[in-house]
Protein backbone atom coordinates (compact mmCIF):
# COMPACT_ATOMS: atom_id res chain seq x y z
CA UNK A 1 0.00 0.00 0.00
CA UNK A 2 1.44 3.46 -0.91
CA UNK A 3 2.65 5.54 2.00
CA UNK A 4 0.17 8.34 1.32
CA UNK A 5 -2.77 5.91 1.53
CA UNK A 6 -1.43 4.43 4.75
CA UNK A 7 -1.28 7.94 6.25
CA UNK A 8 -4.85 8.62 5.20
CA UNK A 9 -6.11 5.43 6.82
CA UNK A 10 -4.22 6.21 10.00
CA UNK A 11 -5.49 9.77 9.89
CA UNK A 12 -9.09 8.59 9.62
CA UNK A 13 -8.56 6.52 12.76
CA UNK A 14 -7.38 9.68 14.51
CA UNK A 15 -10.39 11.55 13.16
CA UNK A 16 -12.82 9.20 14.88
CA UNK A 17 -11.63 10.57 18.18
CA UNK A 18 -12.17 14.26 18.80
CA UNK A 19 -8.73 14.49 20.33
CA UNK A 20 -6.20 11.79 19.36
CA UNK A 21 -3.91 12.88 22.20
CA UNK A 22 -6.50 12.45 24.92
CA UNK A 23 -6.00 9.35 27.04
CA UNK A 24 -9.25 7.42 27.53
CA UNK A 25 -9.38 5.77 30.96
CA UNK A 26 -11.14 2.46 31.47
CA UNK A 27 -13.73 2.26 34.29
CA UNK A 28 -11.44 0.06 36.35
CA UNK A 29 -8.80 2.78 36.31
CA UNK A 30 -11.20 5.63 37.03
CA UNK A 31 -10.36 7.71 40.12
CA UNK A 32 -12.47 7.28 43.21
CA UNK A 33 -14.52 10.11 44.73
CA UNK A 34 -11.87 10.55 47.42
CA UNK A 35 -9.09 11.10 44.93
CA UNK A 36 -10.96 12.95 42.17
CA UNK A 37 -10.57 16.38 43.76
CA UNK A 38 -6.86 16.03 44.41
CA UNK A 39 -6.15 14.51 41.01
CA UNK A 40 -8.10 17.23 39.19
CA UNK A 41 -5.68 19.81 40.52
CA UNK A 42 -2.71 18.16 38.86
CA UNK A 43 -4.45 17.24 35.60
CA UNK A 44 -3.15 19.07 32.57
CA UNK A 45 -5.25 19.65 29.50
CA UNK A 46 -4.31 17.45 26.56
CA UNK A 47 -2.45 19.35 23.81
CA UNK A 48 -4.54 20.62 20.93
CA UNK A 49 -3.57 20.32 17.29
CA UNK A 50 -4.54 23.40 15.24
CA UNK A 51 -5.43 21.15 12.29
CA UNK A 52 -7.21 17.90 11.48
CA UNK A 53 -4.69 15.40 10.08
CA UNK A 54 -7.38 13.31 8.41
CA UNK A 55 -9.31 15.97 6.51
CA UNK A 56 -7.39 19.25 6.25
CA UNK A 57 -5.34 20.33 3.26
CA UNK A 58 -2.38 21.93 5.01
CA UNK A 59 0.12 24.49 3.70
CA UNK A 60 3.31 25.22 5.63
CA UNK A 61 4.96 28.59 5.06
CA UNK A 62 8.54 29.50 5.91
CA UNK A 63 9.86 26.04 6.73
CA UNK A 64 13.51 25.98 7.74
CA UNK A 65 15.00 22.51 7.50
CA UNK A 66 11.57 20.84 6.94
CA UNK A 67 11.72 19.08 10.31
CA UNK A 68 8.22 20.30 11.22
CA UNK A 69 6.84 18.96 7.93
CA UNK A 70 8.46 15.63 8.62
CA UNK A 71 6.89 15.47 12.06
CA UNK A 72 3.43 16.06 10.60
CA UNK A 73 3.93 13.21 8.14
CA UNK A 74 5.59 10.70 10.47
CA UNK A 75 3.77 11.34 13.73
CA UNK A 76 0.40 12.85 12.83
CA UNK A 77 -0.39 10.98 9.61
CA UNK A 78 -1.21 14.18 7.71
CA UNK A 79 -2.36 12.98 4.31
CA UNK A 80 -2.43 16.25 2.34
CA UNK A 81 0.56 18.48 2.99
CA UNK A 82 2.42 21.11 0.99
CA UNK A 83 5.55 22.53 2.62
CA UNK A 84 7.33 25.65 1.40
CA UNK A 85 10.46 27.60 2.26
CA UNK A 86 11.79 31.05 1.38
CA UNK A 87 15.25 29.87 0.31
CA UNK A 88 16.22 28.14 -2.89
CA UNK A 89 16.93 24.44 -2.56
CA UNK A 90 20.68 24.99 -2.90
CA UNK A 91 20.77 27.69 -0.22
CA UNK A 92 18.57 25.65 2.10
CA UNK A 93 20.79 22.56 1.84
CA UNK A 94 23.83 24.68 2.64
CA UNK A 95 22.27 26.53 5.58
CA UNK A 96 20.82 23.46 7.25
CA UNK A 97 23.34 20.74 6.47
CA UNK A 98 23.11 17.84 6.99
CA UNK A 99 19.60 17.49 8.45
CA UNK A 100 17.74 19.32 5.65
CA UNK A 101 18.89 16.83 3.03
CA UNK A 102 17.71 13.93 5.17
CA UNK A 103 14.31 15.49 5.81
CA UNK A 104 13.79 16.41 2.16
CA UNK A 105 14.65 12.93 0.92
CA UNK A 106 12.24 11.40 3.42
CA UNK A 107 9.42 13.81 2.52
CA UNK A 108 9.86 13.27 -1.21
CA UNK A 109 9.74 9.52 -0.66
CA UNK A 110 6.47 10.00 1.25
CA UNK A 111 5.00 11.98 -1.63
CA UNK A 112 4.93 15.36 0.12
CA UNK A 113 4.82 18.45 -2.10
CA UNK A 114 7.83 20.72 -1.49
CA UNK A 115 8.20 24.23 -2.92
CA UNK A 116 11.23 26.51 -2.76
CA UNK A 117 11.65 30.28 -3.28
CA UNK A 118 8.22 31.00 -1.80
CA UNK A 119 7.77 34.54 -0.49
CA UNK A 120 5.27 34.59 2.39
CA UNK A 121 4.12 38.08 1.37
CA UNK A 122 3.36 37.07 -2.23
CA UNK A 123 1.51 33.79 -1.87
CA UNK A 124 -1.30 35.01 -4.11
CA UNK A 125 1.19 35.48 -6.95
CA UNK A 126 2.84 32.07 -6.74
CA UNK A 127 1.68 30.08 -9.78
CA UNK A 128 1.96 26.60 -8.27
CA UNK A 129 0.01 27.64 -5.18
CA UNK A 130 -2.71 29.61 -6.94
CA UNK A 131 -3.33 26.76 -9.39
CA UNK A 132 -3.72 24.13 -6.66
CA UNK A 133 -6.86 23.46 -4.65
CA UNK A 134 -7.34 25.83 -1.76
CA UNK A 135 -6.08 25.03 1.72
CA UNK A 136 -7.98 24.46 4.94
CA UNK A 137 -5.04 25.44 7.13
CA UNK A 138 -2.08 27.69 6.37
CA UNK A 139 0.61 27.52 9.07
CA UNK A 140 3.44 30.01 9.54
CA UNK A 141 5.68 28.94 12.41
CA UNK A 142 7.99 31.52 13.99
CA UNK A 143 8.06 34.07 11.16
CA UNK A 144 11.14 36.27 11.22
CA UNK A 145 12.96 38.35 8.62
CA UNK A 146 16.35 37.35 9.97
CA UNK A 147 19.31 39.67 10.12
CA UNK A 148 21.42 40.85 13.01
CA UNK A 149 20.18 44.42 13.39
CA UNK A 150 20.23 45.65 16.98
CA UNK A 151 17.67 48.34 16.19
CA UNK A 152 14.61 46.89 17.94
CA UNK A 153 12.18 49.35 16.38
CA UNK A 154 13.40 48.57 12.89
CA UNK A 155 13.18 44.83 13.55
CA UNK A 156 9.64 45.21 14.88
CA UNK A 157 8.48 47.23 11.87
CA UNK A 158 10.08 44.82 9.40
CA UNK A 159 8.52 41.76 11.01
CA UNK A 160 5.15 43.48 11.22
CA UNK A 161 5.37 44.17 7.48
CA UNK A 162 6.16 40.49 6.93
CA UNK A 163 3.06 39.42 8.86
CA UNK A 164 0.77 41.95 7.19
CA UNK A 165 1.97 40.78 3.77
CA UNK A 166 1.38 37.19 4.79
CA UNK A 167 -2.13 37.83 6.10
CA UNK A 168 -3.05 39.71 2.95
CA UNK A 169 -1.70 37.22 0.43
CA UNK A 170 -2.88 34.09 2.29
CA UNK A 171 -6.56 34.92 1.77
CA UNK A 172 -6.40 33.93 -1.90
CA UNK A 173 -5.30 30.41 -0.95
CA UNK A 174 -7.79 29.72 1.85
CA UNK A 175 -10.71 27.39 1.33
CA UNK A 176 -14.11 28.55 2.66
CA UNK A 177 -13.98 28.33 6.44
CA UNK A 178 -10.20 27.91 6.37
CA UNK A 179 -7.85 29.43 8.94
CA UNK A 180 -4.31 30.77 9.15
CA UNK A 181 -2.19 29.65 12.08
CA UNK A 182 0.74 31.75 13.32
CA UNK A 183 3.09 30.69 16.11
CA UNK A 184 5.37 33.18 17.87
CA UNK A 185 7.66 33.12 20.87
CA UNK A 186 6.37 34.66 24.06
CA UNK A 187 7.96 37.82 25.43
CA UNK A 188 9.71 40.73 23.77
CA UNK A 189 10.41 41.60 21.05
CA UNK A 190 7.73 39.26 19.67
CA UNK A 191 4.91 40.66 21.77
CA UNK A 192 5.77 44.10 20.36
CA UNK A 193 4.67 42.88 16.94
CA UNK A 194 1.02 42.90 18.12
CA UNK A 195 0.08 39.99 15.87
CA UNK A 196 -3.60 40.09 16.91
CA UNK A 197 -3.92 43.73 15.91
CA UNK A 198 -2.12 43.12 12.62
CA UNK A 199 -4.51 40.27 11.83
CA UNK A 200 -7.56 42.33 12.80
CA UNK A 201 -6.54 45.21 10.54
CA UNK A 202 -5.92 42.67 7.76
CA UNK A 203 -9.49 41.40 7.92
CA UNK A 204 -9.16 38.46 10.32
CA UNK A 205 -10.71 37.56 13.64
CA UNK A 206 -8.95 35.57 16.35
CA UNK A 207 -10.65 32.19 16.59
CA UNK A 208 -8.53 30.86 19.44
CA UNK A 209 -5.00 30.75 20.82
CA UNK A 210 -3.10 28.05 22.66
CA UNK A 211 0.29 27.23 24.07
CA UNK A 212 2.62 25.78 21.46
CA UNK A 213 3.58 22.30 22.61
CA UNK A 214 6.81 21.40 20.83
CA UNK A 215 6.73 17.97 22.45
CA UNK A 216 3.80 16.81 20.31
CA UNK A 217 5.92 17.30 17.20
CA UNK A 218 8.73 14.74 17.46
CA UNK A 219 11.52 15.27 14.91
CA UNK A 220 10.84 19.02 14.99
CA UNK A 221 13.82 21.21 15.82
CA UNK A 222 13.62 24.98 15.63
CA UNK A 223 15.71 26.23 12.71
CA UNK A 224 17.15 29.72 12.83
CA UNK A 225 16.58 31.97 9.84
CA UNK A 226 20.33 32.44 9.46
CA UNK A 227 21.02 28.69 9.39
CA UNK A 228 22.81 26.22 11.64
CA UNK A 229 25.23 27.43 14.28
CA UNK A 230 28.54 25.65 14.77
CA UNK A 231 28.26 23.45 17.82
CA UNK A 232 24.49 23.84 17.88
CA UNK A 233 24.55 26.87 20.18
CA UNK A 234 23.13 26.99 23.68
CA UNK A 235 19.72 28.35 22.62
CA UNK A 236 17.01 25.93 21.49
CA UNK A 237 13.83 27.43 20.14
CA UNK A 238 11.75 24.33 20.81
CA UNK A 239 12.45 24.75 24.54
CA UNK A 240 11.23 28.34 24.64
CA UNK A 241 7.68 29.36 25.56
CA UNK A 242 5.60 30.05 22.47
CA UNK A 243 1.97 30.63 21.55
CA UNK A 244 -0.12 29.62 18.55
CA UNK A 245 -2.83 31.94 17.17
CA UNK A 246 -5.62 30.69 14.91
CA UNK A 247 -7.25 33.35 12.73
CA UNK A 248 -10.28 33.17 10.47
CA UNK A 249 -11.22 35.60 7.72
CA UNK A 250 -13.79 38.08 8.97
CA UNK A 251 -17.16 37.79 7.32
CA UNK A 252 -18.07 40.96 5.47
CA UNK A 253 -21.37 42.30 6.74
CA UNK A 254 -23.81 43.69 4.20
CA UNK A 255 -24.29 47.30 5.24
CA UNK A 256 -26.55 48.17 2.34
CA UNK A 257 -24.15 50.75 0.94
CA UNK A 258 -23.59 48.73 -2.23
CA UNK A 259 -27.33 48.50 -2.88
CA UNK A 260 -27.72 52.22 -2.32
CA UNK A 261 -25.03 52.91 -4.89
CA UNK A 262 -26.62 50.42 -7.30
CA UNK A 263 -30.44 50.57 -6.92
CA UNK A 264 -30.84 48.36 -9.99
CA UNK A 265 -29.56 45.43 -7.87
CA UNK A 266 -32.74 45.34 -5.85
CA UNK A 267 -31.64 47.40 -2.89
CA UNK A 268 -34.38 49.95 -3.32
CA UNK A 269 -32.05 52.61 -2.01
CA UNK A 270 -32.11 54.89 -5.02
CA UNK A 271 -33.95 58.13 -4.46
CA UNK A 272 -34.00 59.32 -8.03
CA UNK A 273 -34.34 62.99 -8.78
CA UNK A 274 -35.82 65.03 -5.98
CA UNK A 275 -38.78 67.18 -6.82
CA UNK A 276 -38.47 70.89 -6.21
CA UNK A 277 -39.40 71.65 -2.63
CA UNK A 278 -39.28 68.01 -1.51
CA UNK A 279 -37.30 67.37 1.69
CA UNK A 280 -34.98 64.45 2.39
CA UNK A 281 -37.42 63.03 4.90
CA UNK A 282 -40.31 63.22 2.44
CA UNK A 283 -38.25 61.55 -0.27
CA UNK A 284 -37.32 58.68 2.08
CA UNK A 285 -40.91 58.17 3.20
CA UNK A 286 -42.24 58.08 -0.32
CA UNK A 287 -39.43 55.85 -1.60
Amino acid sequence: MPNSKKRKLIGLKHHKSKNPHKVIKHPSNAPTAATSKSSSKIKSKPPILPFDPATDRILLIGEGDFSFARSLIDHHAVFDLTATCFDSEAVLLEKYAPQASEHISHLVEEGTSLLYDVDATKLDKHKALTKSARFDKILFNFPHIGGKSKDVNRQVRSNQALLVGFFSSAKALLAPGGTVVVTLFEGEPYTLWNVKDLARHSGYDLQRSMKFEAGIYPEYKHARTLGNIDGGGGWKGEDREARTYVFEVREEKNTGWDDMRHPDRGGGGGKGKRKRGESDSESERDG
